[in-house]
């Protein structure tokens, strides 16, 4: 279109798809698994630090994916209002272009 802008369906699906992707890679595979038995530190000071880096980083880790999940819920949502749109439009046009009396005499 010269004059509007286009839309490209298939980039905006691949990208709540990537969304959706990563969302599972955090759900299989949590901050807190990081944490260790105290003596695996070697320190107990050093191991309570890892422990409280591994809490506050979860949070911030859910707080991430939940705007995730709204990023791609609101992607998945504008790939179908343009779809909607577009067949509505079709529809439209198609009534207006069909001919009430009969095929068309210019097609022969």
């Amino acid at each position: 279109m010269a004059d509007g802008f286009t839309v490209d369906l298939g980039a905006l699906e691949k990208a709540a798809e990537g969304v959706n992707n990563t969302l599972d890679e955090l759900a299989a595979k949590k901050v807190k698994d990081i944490d260790a038995d105290k003596g695996a530190f070697g320190h107990d000071d050093l191991a309570d630090t890892v422990a409280d880096f591994c809490e506050r980083w979860e949070i911030g880790v859910e707080h991430l994916a939940k705007d995730g999940q709204e990023i791609s819920a609101r992607l998945t949502q504008s790939v179908a209002g343009y779809l909607k749109v577009d067949s509505s439009l079709k529809g439209h046009f198609d009534g207006i272009l069909q001919r009430s009396s009969g095929e068309d005499p210019g097609v022969h």
